[in-house]
């Protein structure tokens, strides 16, 4: 058994009314997985039904005979899958730790329904889901080495790259931003200059008003007092009269009560009680007559105090209508005003902003061509490997090459569009990767491919369809120990009619499908040792099996 796997992995898959699949829940393992059965029982469905969930296209003809609906839903361990939890992250889906399910419906009239951690979702959400999560390796949709991204970040990873691909996509960023400040002043040259004009406006007339934050409170509560004086003053007057100076002030008279009552208090204690609510009130009046006298001594009647005031509020209020705004934002509008004229003053030159757009696109280029390089010495060695590998999968004289085709201005990604060229024969002209007529040679080369950058590869889980295809005896032995080798790295699973793939398999399953009441069915079965060798020998020798196949099939599993 394998010994070192990616700890994220499919983990289950639940089938319902999908093509002749009546009902089907498979649990799966890490390593290196084999489907095998008669040909036409439904081996390729299994694939089929995981593409349905990961946003392939669908239509009512995927539901099961007399059905109301077809349900698939797949569910994925994520724990060390960073790029799908933040993709999750991203789409804003719920976020179950470490699983991920993903489910989808379709009816009978066509219509599709999906959902990723029981939030709806679109066929896009997974079929971006999808390539982050499964490659299918055939004729299907879900084959992320044809896309020229993935071609790309495959090269960058192999080569260790992505730090220095991350560099050039910021300094890319920094020259367009500079670029489209630049384009955007020249065009709206004017608008610039009627706008900087009226701030330096602004700016002036509100640094010549001086008002300081803080400053409207107090100057309000200072102008009541001015405009108030004097009557503040005839009160504070009238108070310590009544009080204590004028004639029958309330204080001595409270004074001549206390007096009296204690010269009683021999005679009549309960006076005591009378005595201890008076006292109190005593204090408190001499202490209000204190804080009166204080108060008017500092009470001034100042008409030009006033006066001044009254032009300051005046001043205040006038610019707050002039700007439309309240007086107490005053000084956070003349703050803004002078932060964007600091902006357009920056911004104003054309010159100086054309300096620094070229500063910033040879930074660009100067980091991108490092990336080139990085990409040159990568393809070169992936190139060289992946032939080597494509001479013993049946591919004699084939070549595999990485066009690193150059773009007329730096973009994003670099300097140049990365491009997989096969020639699968001796003599043919190369073709696009994506473009390879045989599905079983793009199997083929998709394994070699995988099982080289094995290291690099960020997709946890990897399907082979049709991989031997025209292939068999040593061919067929090559392919399955590389797909075991690969079963070390990812969870790997491939639909084979060879003996000698399957016996490679760490588990292997049966696929066959049955009639019953006039319907086709499709089942699984996973084969202990015993069931395995019967299966292999039924590989080996067809309809008749022989001690001898038996015992074949026997050794082949051994190893």
């Amino acid at each position: 058994m394998p010994s070192q796997r990616s700890n994220s992995m499919l983990r289950a898959l639940a089938i319902r009314d999908f093509v002749i699949v009546e009902h089907m829940e498979l649990e799966f393992d890490s390593g290196f997985t084999v489907l095998t059965g008669e040909t036409g029982a439904g081996k390729s469905i299994l694939i089929d039904a995981l593409a349905l969930v990961l946003g392939a296209r669908a239509d009512a003809l995927v539901v099961r005979q007399g059905a109301e609906r077809a349900e698939v839903s797949a569910e994925f361990d994520i724990a060390s899958t960073k790029a799908v939890k933040k993709y999750i992250e991203k789409q804003e889906l719920v976020d179950e730790g470490g699983s991920c399910l993903v489910r989808r419906i379709i009816d009978a009239s066509g219509r599709s329904r999906a959902f990723i951690n029981g939030t709806a979702a679109t066929a896009t959400q997974l079929r971006e889901l999808g390539e982050l999560l499964v490659d299918i390796h055939g004729q299907h949709q879900h084959q992320s080495l044809a896309r020229a991204a993935a071609q790309r970040e495959l090269i960058d990873a192999y080569g260790k790259l992505e730090a220095q691909a991350e560099k050039v996509a910021i300094a890319h960023r920094d020259w367009r931003d500079k670029a489209e400040r630049r384009r955007a002043f020249e065009s709206n040259a004017a608008a610039y200059v009627a706008e900087r004009e009226r701030l330096e406006w602004q700016v002036n007339d509100l640094t010549q008003l001086d008002f300081k934050a803080g400053e409207w409170p107090e100057l309000t509560a200072e102008h009541s007092r001015l405009a108030y004086a004097a009557s503040l003053i005839e009160a504070a007057e009238f108070g310590m009269e009544t009080l204590s100076e004028g004639e029958g002030a309330s204080l001595a008279q409270i004074n001549g009560v206390i007096a009296r009552l204690k010269n009683l208090l021999d005679y009549d204690p309960k006076l005591k009680e009378v005595l201890e609510v008076l006292e109190p009130a005593q204090v408190q009046l001499q202490e209000a007559v204190y804080s009166l006298r204080h108060y008017q001594q500092k009470l001034d009647l100042d008409p030009k105090r006033l006066r001044d005031a009254e032009q300051r509020l005046d001043a205040i209020h006038s610019a707050a209508r002039k700007y439309r705004t309240e007086p107490e934002q005053l000084p956070e509008m003349l703050a803004k005003a002078r932060a964007r004229l600091d902006e357009l003053s920056l911004a104003g030159d054309a010159d100086a902003m054309r300096n620094l757009e070229d500063a910033a696109r040879d930074a660009c280029l100067a980091e991108a061509k490092k990336l080139s390089a990085g990409r040159r010495k990568a393809a070169k060695q992936l190139a060289g490997k992946v032939t080597e590998a494509m001479q013993a999968l049946a591919m004699g004289g084939g070549v595999f090459d990485v066009a690193l085709n150059a773009l007329e201005e730096p973009a994003a990604h670099g300097l140049e569009n990365v491009e997989f060229l096969v020639s699968a024969h001796k003599g043919m002209a190369p073709l696009p990767l994506a473009k390879v007529a045989s599905g079983g040679e793009l199997s083929r080369i998709s394994l070699a491919i995988q099982t080289i950058t094995s290291q690099v590869a960020q997709v946890p889980t990897l399907i082979f369809d049709e991989v031997d295809a025209g292939i068999g005896g040593r061919v067929a032995e090559i392919v399955g120990k590389l797909l075991k080798d690969l079963g070390r790295k990812h969870q790997v699973m491939c639909i084979t009619h060879l003996p000698q793939v399957a016996a490679c398999g760490d588990q292997q399953w049966q696929v066959a499908k049955s009639a019953a009441n006039g319907k086709v069915s499709s089942k699984v079965t996973a084969l202990d040792k015993t069931q395995r060798v019967e299966e292999i020998a039924r590989m080996l020798g067809g309809v008749k099996i022989t001690d001898t196949t038996r015992k074949h099939a026997a050794e082949m599993l051994k190893g």
